[in-house]
């Protein structure tokens, strides 16, 4: 597990960019006259990956991701810097771009071993595993250009993924063709993960990230702006992603967390409020604009009693507090229940409701109670509350969000299986 696989050095990729289209002819008859801007695209970066690891790579759109792996892969060469791989690649970066399209299915798949670099006899010791993992039947004789898009992008996957990498590398491919084949997909990444091969996983879904990775690399415009933790990585991802990108770098910011909470931690408790009856999370995850504040949130019986833990069958109320700081039209009240690995399990709000409460001035202080059952396996969760909102051109604003405020317990008075207690009526009729 200490070995590195993927050692990356000063890694820098410009491209060249043009005004005009005669420009590029211009330089070349007359090298000395420059006509172009360079962009960059990856901005000095230094990365290493051991053995075993399953990194998830992060970023908005243009941040670097696709470039940084065809870059690994081969398929572009960078501007300047280094790159060591200690170990086979097979990439899914753009299913079937080995495919001939006038070849019929069976044909690339020798055409796409012979691109990886398998022997003949390599391609026919695995072309079964391929059909039989494509599963595409006769259509398998028939030239690919007559594939619907389903079958080509089974037929792509199961020769990519067949090959017995030591390193995979994907880039938001894993969900293909139907929901079956998907399936088919995910546990075989989940193969590739126990027998210990590397992967280097780019993706915008974070659920996957946190079930499937060790270590969360975020990127933005070329420049690698975190390194570490997976779950960590996903907080500041959505920040990200949500405008609230921190302007002090992710260990600052962690820092200043620190300060706050120690702060915070040798004031006395103020017992008037419902937070201090529960759990708090002490690393409890907070951002946003503040138009809006989150300033209490509680668990309580239908009576309004506090409430220790919480019984899977019966109604509860989860309620927060907010504090409008400016005038604000029809903001979204939420709440959001998740596992320790960071997973959402359950949670809504008032706009997936169809609620739209109206206007807030400044100064205005709102209880949202949010009553139902909490029908959930037993074991120990975080949970949330923020209240955001969306602005006239569509985009979400977050006034604030208070993730993973309270560690919360929910308990059953029955077994169950998965994440979730169902109470079914069972008939058992013998004939």
């Amino acid at each position: 597990m200490e070995e590195n696989v993927i050692e990356i050095k000063d890694l820098v990729k410009k491209y060249k960019m043009y005004g005009k289209k005669k420009d590029r002819l211009v330089e070349i008859m007359f090298p000395k006259m420059q006509r172009h801007t360079d962009f960059t695209a990856m901005n000095h970066l230094n990365l290493s990956v051991k053995k075993g690891e399953v990194v998830g790579i992060l970023g908005k759109n243009g941040a670097g991701k696709s470039t940084l792996l065809k870059m690994i892969t081969g398929v572009v060469v960078p501007t300047s810097g280094t790159i060591k791989v200690n170990g086979k690649i097979s990439s899914l970066l753009e299913l079937g771009t080995a495919f001939n399209m006038d070849l019929t299915g069976e044909e690339n798949i020798y055409q796409h071993g012979q691109v990886m670099g398998l022997t003949r006899e390599e391609i026919e010791n695995s072309k079964q595993k391929i059909i039989d993992f494509a599963d595409i039947g006769d259509h398998l004789y028939q030239p690919v250009k007559t594939y619907s898009s389903g079958m080509f992008a089974r037929l792509a996957f199961s020769c990519a993924i067949n090959v017995n990498p030591e390193i995979l590398i994907v880039d938001e491919v894993l969900s293909v063709g139907d929901m079956a084949f998907q399936l088919k997909c995910f546990k075989k990444f989940e193969e590739f993960k126990s027998q210990g091969k590397t992967i280097l996983f780019v993706t915008h879904n974070v659920s996957d990230i946190l079930k499937n990775c060790t270590r969360t690399i975020i990127l933005s415009e070329g420049t690698k702006i975190f390194d570490g933790d997976v779950k960590e990585g996903v907080e500041l991802y959505k920040k990200i992603i949500t405008g609230n990108m921190p302007k002090t770098g992710a260990t600052e910011e962690k820092k200043e967390k620190e300060d706050k909470q120690e702060k915070k931690n040798n004031k006395q408790k103020d017992t008037s409020t419902w937070k201090s009856h529960f759990n708090e999370n002490p690393n409890l995850i907070e951002y946003g604009n503040l138009d809006a504040e989150v300033i209490d949130y509680g668990i309580f019986d239908e009576n309004d009693n506090y409430l220790s833990a919480i019984d899977n069958d019966k109604i509860i109320k989860l309620k927060s507090k907010v504090r409008f700081n400016k005038e604000v039209d029809n903001p979204i009240f939420t709440m959001t229940i998740k596992n320790f690995n960071g997973i959402e399990i359950v949670g809504t709000n008032t706009m997936l409701e169809k609620i739209y409460p109206g206007k807030f001035k400044k100064g205005d202080i709102v209880t949202t109670e949010f009553i139902q059952k909490l029908p959930i396996a037993p074991n120990k969760y975080t949970l949330s509350f923020s209240c955001t909102h969306i602005k006239a051109n569509g985009e979400l604003e977050v006034l604030n969000r208070k993730y993973e405020a309270l560690l919360i317990e929910i308990l059953s008075s029955k077994d169950c299986v998965g994440l979730l207690r169902i109470d079914p009526k069972i008939n058992i009729i013998k004939e």
